[in-house]
């Protein structure tokens, strides 16, 4: 049964009775992690924008807003909740980009940003209300009663819980006993409500974890964005899709996503090697760090197609090793343009002579990106790939009258190069920004980083090389918040 570890810190209080909506948070292990990057990625994102002066009371307001909404999806155990902390988050992000953000950019960034969001989340949603209402359909029935009566005496579901419910805890046991399983959905006989509505809620969510096709909003969302708020975007903000998306598709509707989890995965591989490949052709240092965040990101959901405990603990690894890396990436770059005025790589070089904390910390991020052994990257990408090989044999898809087997282990070697292709463009940014010729009369000015600017460096670096060197220090705890989830899916 899903939480049968438990929840910490839980609270849980009445909002909306008569809909049976509640304030109930907790974390388990999938989102302690994220809620602790959200806290590093937002102290260092509220240090790098120190500096601001224009408007800088509201520029904070709108930025602790956008925190607070990041932090409630994660710790939301009620899926109305979660809606409502997930929209809370966009609605900052548009004002913070659309007033502080590049002037070239910022406007029609902004809103390319929210409509893509907003679309997914109404979308996302319509599947979620359709699976509370079939949910409170079969807690009206005999057996559906007394299963919820048997979870109230055991305190799987809360006491004073009804039919109709929106908790979490309660749609898994629906779940868990088949409310979403019965054939015969709109009168097709293969067809279930679970196959019918995971695609639904997991695109829809996917959305915002930048997944193809519909990751074009995100490069231009990280470039126009200003540097705090690109760093929790790309650190913090496209991890709620990813989280979200297994949630409440992957989590409430498991044989929606066994049937569609293998083909899905195709959209994931597109994501890793076109993201790396797009990364290595960018001039602009942001744009750069944008497209490889789409790239990484695709690596999330392909831990997620495996549909096996390695395979999860390592997305899970991957979410906060991602945020931490990405935030660290655009925290350099955000120093640099400060200093230099520009982004365009071919511009800029030597600046490991004025500025040495940057380079090292953008080489640390490189080599976590590249998979580097002895860094959190290494830790993260291993196991998905690991996961996504045990899969082979036991998932197969079927094209008209031709069935693919084996095929994960295959995409696997496609993501591979992946790999390489971000070792090249790391290697080639770092080479040309950090190590090429100083431009001495362009940028004699330079100087080098405050010591707030280097505590940044070091919030966001040192938990990649902890990671890195000691898994264990995250590793299980990742690993008791999906063995429910894979629990679900039928222990694959």
């Amino acid at each position: 049964m899903l939480f049968e570890h438990g929840l910490a810190f839980e609270e849980k209080y009445t909002w909306i009775a008569p809909l049976g909506i509640s304030y109930h948070v907790g974390v388990d292990g999938l989102s302690a992690p994220m809620v602790l990057l959200t806290g590093m990625v937002a102290v260092a994102g509220v240090l790098i924008s120190w500096r601001i002066e224009d408007r800088i009371r509201e520029f904070m307001a709108f930025f602790l807003l956008l925190v607070a909404g990041v932090y409630g999806v994660f710790i939301s155990v009620d899926m109305f909740l979660l809606f409502f902390f997930y929209e809370l988050a966009i609605f900052p992000m548009y004002l913070l980009i659309a007033g502080w953000g590049w002037v070239k950019l910022r406007e029609y960034a902004a809103m390319k940003l929210t409509l893509y969001i907003l679309i997914g989340s109404v979308v996302a949603f319509v599947g979620a209300l359709a699976m509370v209402l079939t949910a409170s359909a079969f807690f009206t029935t005999e057996e559906g009663a007394a299963a919820l009566e048997a979870a109230k005496a055991f305190g799987v579901v809360s006491a004073d819980s009804g039919t109709l419910s929106f908790d979490i805890r309660q749609l898994t046991l629906a779940a868990d006993l088949g409310a979403f399983d019965a054939a015969g959905y709109f009168g097709v006989e293969a067809l279930t409500f679970a196959k019918f509505w995971f695609p639904f809620i997991f695109i829809g969510f996917a959305s915002l974890a930048g997944m193809f096709p519909l990751h074009n909003w995100s490069p231009d969302g990280h470039v126009a964005a200003p540097t705090a708020v690109s760093m929790i975007h790309a650190g913090v903000l496209m991890k709620l899709g990813a989280y979200a998306a297994l949630r409440l598709s992957v989590q409430l509707l498991p044989e929606g996503a066994i049937a569609h989890l293998p083909w899905i995965v195709f959209l994931t591989l597109i994501n890793v090697v076109l993201g790396a490949f797009i990364a290595f052709r960018q001039r602009d240092f942001k744009y750069v760090i944008g497209f490889s965040s789409v790239s990484h990101m695709g690596l999330v959901s392909m831990g997620w197609a495996s549909m096996n405990v390695i395979g999860y603990t390592g997305a899970g690894l991957q979410m906060f090793s991602h945020g931490a890396m990405t935030a660290l990436f655009f925290g350099c770059v955000g120093m640099v343009y400060d200093r230099a005025h520009t982004r365009d790589i071919p511009s800029l070089g030597g600046f490991v002579k004025r500025m040495p904390w940057v380079a090292v910390a953008f080489i640390v991020g490189g080599l976590t990106s590249m998979g580097m052994p002895g860094l959190s990257g290494f830790i993260a990408e291993f196991p998905i790939f690991m996961g996504m090989f045990a899969a082979s044999d036991s998932i197969s898809l079927t094209v008209g009258s031709v069935t693919l087997t084996n095929y994960y282990s295959i995409l696997v070697i496609i993501a591979a190069i992946a790999i390489v292709v971000t070792a090249a463009y790391v290697l080639r940014v770092t080479g040309q920004v950090f190590f090429g010729e100083f431009n001495e009369e362009r940028y004699g000015d330079v100087t080098d980083i405050t010591i707030t600017d280097r505590a940044i460096l070091i919030l966001l670096g040192v938990p990649l090389i902890v990671l890195g060197v000691f898994p264990p220090i995250m590793a299980p705890m990742v690993e008791s918040g999906v063995v429910p989830v894979i629990a679900m899916l039928g222990g694959m």
